[in-house]
């Protein structure tokens, strides 16, 4: 039997999902066993020609995730629950930084324990041991890292520690909330593409070295601007200059004052970042052939935001 249509090296009979990566492309191939002999070999891939299954019905082994259109991976997968995404995915392990009170934080993690999210906070890290979410994080049984060492301390991890402490814990996705430091070189370049900020306006304006907290909403103001919302990005070596994930509007009104409008970008920040958690947890990012990062509807997978 001939595979028909072939179509990034499958045949269209199988269905396939292409998520475009533009370092690393890479599809997904969901295939249910089946007794016949008559199978189909591509580089070390197996078809099964005109198969017909409900997505719902494969066991939690048979995921396979082919990158390059060579090589073939299995990992142990568990259901989303009442997700509607059409495939099993592990649930992902997150590392959240804070250094105040941690408000997105605790967005996030009941966002994890409701199910909206497909995740769980692993472990949180600070640069202040006694923060607001710091504190929360214990109450909760979250384990808490101290980073960067404190001057005049034998507390906190240095960075090549936390690298370390992190991969122990096996985190996929660390997601700065509210986290003042820089984040150094060895710790973006040991999690490409995996490390997430979010800043209190519409980047690139008002961000950068400095602008952070009320800072921001005052310069806003001050300009004159008449949106604002806060961003989600990429995080790289520098302040606020990674590729923009995702980003949130809300009006400035004429007697707003820099903290009436804090607190309405907080709000939006709050839903923002569980949508892209969940997003991340659900693997819905796509990346467009010019770099740009995307997040595919769930309801509809062929819009993107």
């Amino acid at each position: 039997m001939e595979a028909q249509n072939l179509s990034f090296g499958l045949s269209s009979t199988l269905p396939t999902s292409p998520i475009q990566n533009q370092k690393n492309p890479f599809f997904q191939i969901l295939l249910k066993p089946s007794s016949s002999s008559n199978n189909l070999t591509l580089k070390g891939v197996f078809l099964k020609p005109h198969v017909s299954f409900s997505p719902k019905s494969f066991p939690s082994k048979e995921f396979f995730q082919c990158r390059n259109c060579l090589q073939r991976t299995e990992r142990e997968a568990t259901t989303v629950p009442d997700s509607g995404v059409n495939k099993e995915l592990r649930k992902k392990k997150l590392a959240v930084f804070v250094s105040g009170g941690g408000s997105n934080f605790r967005s996030i993690y009941e966002a994890t324990l409701e199910g909206t999210v497909h995740g769980e906070v692993a472990v949180l890290v600070t640069n202040k041991n006694d923060c607001g979410g710091a504190k929360y994080a214990r109450e909760q049984g979250i384990p808490v890292i101290l980073f960067p060492k404190a001057k005049n301390s034998s507390e906190g991890l240095s960075e090549e520690d936390l690298v370390g402490s992190l991969r122990a814990y096996n985190i996929d996705f660390i997601l700065l909330a509210g986290y003042l430091k820089l984040i150094p070189t060895e710790l973006v370049q040991a999690f490409p593409r995996s490390i997430f900020n979010i800043h209190p306006s519409l980047l690139p304006s008002f961000g950068g070295k400095g602008y952070y907290g009320i800072k921001v909403h005052k310069a806003v103001i001050a300009s004159g601007a008449r949106y604002s919302g806060p961003t989600i990005h990429y995080v790289d070596e520098h302040y606020d200059t990674g590729r923009i994930l995702a980003q949130g509007v809300v009006p400035v009104l004429a007697n707003d004052t820099a903290e009436t409008l804090a607190a309405r970008v907080l709000q939006e920040e709050h839903k923002l970042y569980v949508e892209v958690a969940a997003a991340l947890c659900e693997e819905r990012i796509v990346w467009r052939e010019d770099g740009v990062p995307l997040i595919r509807s769930k309801e509809d997978p062929n819009h993107y935001k």
